[in-house]
C-alpha cells in the first residue's frame, strides 16, 4: 500500500494536505514534497502562497471544485494523476485540509493503487482544527464535550439523510463540512432528534485565512444568521457547548 520515503520516488503520487489555509501550518514533509514536485495538481481551498513553494519549473494544474463548478470531474482527476505518474514524474496532489478528511483522497488512492502506482499520504491539519485554534474554542473539553464527530453535509447523491439521532448526542461537538446549503435541514434534523434549540453553534468562514470570520448563534437561529450575514462556502459549521468558549478577538501570542 502506501510507503514512507525520505524523498518521493519518480513515477509516484504524494497526496498532500495543505492544511486549513495558513501556509505556516503546513507540515515539514508537505513543504519538502512541494519543493521537489515535478507536477503539482491542486485545489481551490489551498491557502495563499502555498502553491508557490513548488518549483516554477513544475507543471501546475488547477483542478479546483466549487458548488456547481468543477474544473475537472473526479474521475478525470484520478486519470490525470495516473497519467502523470506513468510518465515517471514526481506528482504532488495538493488538497486543502487533510487528504483523508472529506478530500476524496481515498478515492484517488484506490485508483492509483489499482494500477500499481506508488502512493504516499502526507496528512494535513483539517479545517476543524484550524477553526478551533484560530478562534479559541477546543473541540473536546472535560466540561463540555467528551467526543467530537466530523460529518459531511454534502453527499455524493446530493442527499442529506444523516443519522440525526447519533449526531444529536449530549456532551458532543459536531463539526459539519460543506453544510452551508443545508442549514435549515440540519437544524430541523438535530432538533427533531432531541438537541435543544439553544445549543450554541458557529459558522466559521475560511479559518486561518486572512479573511477568516466567525459568526456565533444557536441551533434555532442558524439559518437566519447565515442569511443575515450573507455567509457562503467554504464555511464550517460547529455545534456544541464548546462554541461558547470562542473568542473572536483572542489576543495573539505572537510578538
Amino acid at each position: 500500500m502506501s510507503r514512507v520515503w525520505s524523498e518521493q520516488a519518480p513515477g509516484s503520487v504524494s497526496l498532500v494536505g495543505a492544511g486549513p489555509g495558513d501556509a505556516e501550518l503546513l507540515t515539514l514533509r508537505a513543504w519538502r514534497r512541494l519543493q521537489t514536485a515535478e507536477v503539482l495538481v491542486y485545489d481551490n481551498l489551498v491557502g495563499p502562497g502555498i502553491v508557490d513553494f513548488a518549483p516554477a519549473t513544475a507543471e501546475h494544474i488547477y483542478v479546483g471544485k466549487s458548488a456547481g463548478n468543477h474544473t475537472l470531474p473526479q474521475e478525470d482527476i484520478c486519470q490525470l494523476l495516473l497519467e502523470k505518474a506513468r510518465e515517471g514524474k514526481r506528482v504532488v496532489r495538493l488538497k486543502g485540509g487533510d487528504p483523508f478528511v472529506f478530500g476524496r483522497g481515498g478515492e484517488e488512492m484506490d485508483v492509483l493503487l489499482q494500477h500499481a502506482v506508488p502512493v504516499e499520504i502526507v496528512p494535513g491539519i483539517t479545517a476543524a482544527l484550524g477553526a478551533g485554534a484560530s478562534f479559541g474554542f477546543p473541540l473536546t473539553h472535560r466540561d463540555h464535550a467528551q467526543s467530537c464527530v466530523f460529518v459531511t453535509g454534502h453527499l455524493k447523491d446530493q442527499a442529506l439523510e444523516l443519522n440525526w439521532q447519533a449526531l444529536a448526542q449530549p456532551n458532543q461537538t459536531l463539526v459539519i463540512y460543506m453544510g452551508i446549503h443545508g442549514l435549515e435541514r440540519i437544524a430541523a434534523g438535530l432538533q427533531g432528534a432531541g438537541l435543544a434549540p439553544e445549543t450554541p453553534a458557529a459558522l466559521v468562514y475560511r479559518a486561518t485565512w486572512p479573511e477568516q470570520r466567525l459568526h456565533t448563534c444557536t441551533l434555532a437561529t442558524l439559518a437566519a444568521t447565515a442569511q443575515r450575514h450573507g455567509i457562503k462556502p467554504p464555511t464550517l459549521l460547529v455545534i456544541g457547548s464548546v462554541v461558547a468558549l470562542a473568542a473572536p478577538e483572542r489576543p495573539s501570542a505572537l510578538a
